[in-house]
């Protein structure tokens, strides 16, 4: 639990009490550290931060990456010092660990490797010592912590007696071998998930086992499984769970009624993608005789149904998330809760657990309630018929979803007007037939239907984690946090796009850096270079997470918010609707490192699910220009590398790369300051945001990877 300040800090005594910790400090911190520490008050982070930079000006302290260390110095490395990391190994067969403290990653020669691969944890021993002038920090694979418990994909060949997975994976430059028991039935020439399991001198590469067959190669379903696989994402539920949700009873009970709150008289309704299957929110709506108006924001209630303990429990535990791929959902749930039990379908009654507002009608919250309730929804809107309906004003619901709008546009309005960071990257989709065959790449636009949804969420989860957050003692509770930019990444912004005549203001808030960040986001809209400058824009970001310890939402500008309106698609919704309950009902206070420690682990589950589902658009993508090798197409410079240029092609959208040493005409250099690839004869630049064209030269859908040639340049 946090500490409980007595009273606001003037900045004389915050200041104080910043040196005070920091003189304390043996090691390098981050901002969120001594924020946490010094219970720091989120309206006064921006203070606590530009106290650090001061200490940095007065070299009393130094930056380390994004964290900062008394100006002692950095330490020379023993020989003999050891420490502990993940591997992230390269092709050529080198890796590096990352070091907390360090600002820069410890590379791991081939031949210091000793057996180990990627994504295993490692104990490693500074071999090269960094204050060894233009030297970088080395070290050798001392002992193998963990082996990775995430497979490497590839295709099983038998050779006369042996047996090897030929991997497909661009982190592991080897091929596993498998003994004969532990093949478990894979065959020759099938895809399948192998683990590495062991690899010492005695053998010339790693040994492992099959742990899973996913079938021919080419086959859609052995595609996209092989992609679920490869991020450690199940695809099916054992016998045991799902005959555990068919044993759950269907039928609302008296009692069940009688302790909660009936919406069946009030106007209901849902919006959702045409092709969803599982509407786990609804919105009611009702005028009220003062003039305002009574709108219900109803989730599905999943924890009556899933209840601790049960297999259903701890299965949704582990998975953490539904998994969206381009063709199939991979639920949390198993499809009797997913897709019937919970969710809400029209003209059913169904379980919610409900936050009710009322508003005036300039959408300010008058009345907030929070509880357990019964709905009946009226009708079922995709987003294109509510679109249709809010453009022209009639049809059914029409009153309701007009006024709806009207308090959305104007809570959407204010949001931004108070710092939220205007980010509306169209969203690329594949169009697949029944088969998987990718039919049409494009990108989906948000409209006013998406818009009107997505503030009444904003709204419910934001109100859910105020409510907890002004309890005092402020009790444990899930948050969904977005931390503010580093400097040293909005430097490397700021230099990024002064290349293209842009500049970032410095601020002195939170609030002044948003506003300064939609100005520039506006003003690159529908320019050549937008769609690059809006992806550098988002790299800068720090990446949203679950945890117990909240430091606000800097790309929403909300200082509280959490996640609480999809509970049948993520783990931790089902976490807040619990201890949401438990507190209204006067619990007390949850244990932190508990629930610390499931924020943690949902985190890194979205965003292995967040991957595997790009790579699924990735996949699809490649095996769509699989029929256009050797066609010309004119395209966009959207990115800059040594290695080569990635090059978007217009028309689709879809990416690949002209390698460097493609380019015949000259030998050309990386010039990392300004993003841009310089023939070291000619002077020829190629940068981000040029117009080229580029014709289709391989698809390797084993790789999800496009390789493109040049055709011509912009002139």
């Amino acid at each position: 639990m946090s500490k409980k300040k007595k009273k606001k800090e003037t900045p004389e005594e915050l200041a104080t009490a910043i040196r005070r910790w920091v003189a304390k400090q043996a090691k390098a911190f981050a901002l969120r550290q001594l924020v946490h520490e010094l219970n720091v008050a989120p309206s006064e982070r921006a203070s606590a931060h530009a106290m650090l930079q001061k200490m940095v000006d007065e070299k009393a302290l130094e930056m380390q990456g994004a964290k900062f260390r008394p100006r002692a110095g950095a330490p020379v490395k023993n020989t003999d010092e050891e420490v502990t990391g993940t591997l992230m190994m390269a092709g050529q067969g080198y890796g590096f660990i990352r070091v907390e403290g360090e600002e820069e990653d410890v590379f791991i020669p081939q031949r210091a490797m000793h057996g180990a691969l990627h994504g295993d944890t490692v104990r490693v021993r500074y071999t090269l010592n960094r204050a060894r002038k233009n030297r970088r920090l080395e070290g050798a694979v001392a002992a193998i912590v963990e082996r990775s418990k995430r497979p490497y994909i590839g295709i099983l060949q038998r050779i006369q007696q042996r047996a090897y997975v030929i991997t497909e994976n661009r982190n592991m430059p080897y091929d596993i071998r498998i003994q004969p028991h532990e093949l478990h039935g894979a065959e020759n020439g099938q895809k399948v998930a192998a683990l590495a399991l062991e690899w010492d001198a005695k053998h010339h590469e790693p040994l492992g086992r099959i742990v899973d067959v996913m079938g021919v190669p080419g086959e859609n379903d052995t595609e996209m499984h092989a992609i679920l696989a490869e991020f450690n994402l199940p695809y099916r539920f054992s016998a045991e769970i799902e005959r555990e949700a068919d044993e759950i009873p269907t039928a609302i009970s008296a009692n069940d009624v009688a302790e909660r709150r009936d919406f069946r008289g009030t106007v209901t309704f849902t919006i959702d993608p045409a092709d969803a299957k599982d509407y786990d929110d609804a919105l009611s709506f009702r005028p009220l005789a003062n003039g305002h108006y009574e709108v219900g924001v109803h989730i599905a209630d999943v924890t009556h149904y899933v209840r601790p303990g049960t297999l259903l429990e701890k299965e949704a535990a582990a998975r953490a998330t539904s998994v969206y791929l381009v063709d199939r959902t991979v639920s949390m749930l198993p499809e009797k809760l997913s897709n019937n039990l919970c969710s809400l379908r029209p003209d059913e009654d169904k379980l919610c657990f409900s936050a009710v507002f009322e508003m005036d009608g300039a959408a300010q919250v008058v009345n907030t309630w929070f509880g357990r309730t019964i709905i009946r929804s009226n009708r079922r809107f995709d987003y294109d018929e509510a679109q249709e309906i809010i453009e022209r004003g009639a049809g059914p619901l029409a009153d309701e979803l007009g006024t709806l709008h009207k308090l959305a546009q104007a809570m959407r309005k204010g949001r931004f007007e108070h710092g939220s960071i205007l980010f509306e990257r169209p969203e690329p989709k594949v169009e697949v037939d029944e088969n998987g065959k990718p039919l049409r790449v494009y990108f989906k636009e948000p409209k006013d239907s998406n818009f009107l949804i997505e503030e009444f969420m904003l709204l419910a989860n934001r109100s859910v984690a105020e409510f907890i957050g002004h309890r005092r003692p402020r009790p444990t509770f899930v948050y969904r946090i977005h931390d503010e930019p580093t400097p040293e990444k909005l430097k490397v912004f700021r230099d990024f796009i002064h290349h293209f005549g842009y500049s970032l203001r410095q601020t002195k808030s939170s609030l002044e850096a948003a506003v300064e960040l939609n100005k520039l986001l506006e003003k690159v809209k529908d320019t050549p270079e937008g769609t690059v400058i809006e992806g550098m824009a988002l790299r800068s970001m720090a990446r949203a997470q679950y945890t117990t310890d909240n430091v606000g939402h800097f790309g929403l500008a909300f200082e509280y918010y959490t996640h609480f309106t999809s509970p049948i698609r993520r783990y931790p919704d089902m976490l807040v609707h619990r201890l949401l309950a438990h507190y209204l009902s006067d619990g007390a206070p949850a244990n932190r490192d508990d629930y610390e420690y499931l924020c943690k682990y949902c985190s890194s589950r979205e965003q292995a699910a967040t991957e595997a589902e790009r790579a699924s658009i990735k996949y699809k993508m490649v095996e769509f220009m699989l029929d256009k090798e050797g066609q010309e197409f004119a395209g966009t410079v959207s990115g800059v590398t040594e290695w080569g240029l990635y090059v978007e092609i217009d028309e689709h959208h879809i990416e690949g790369m002209v390698s460097t040493r493609s380019l015949r005409d000259d030998y050309y250099v990386f010039d990392e300051k300004l993003y841009q690839l310089v023939g070291r004869h000619t002077g020829r630049r190629y940068q981000l945001g040029d117009a080229v064209r580029i014709k289709v030269k391989r698809a390797n859908l084993e790789q999800k990877q496009l390789d493109y040639s040049l055709v011509a340049a912009s002139t």
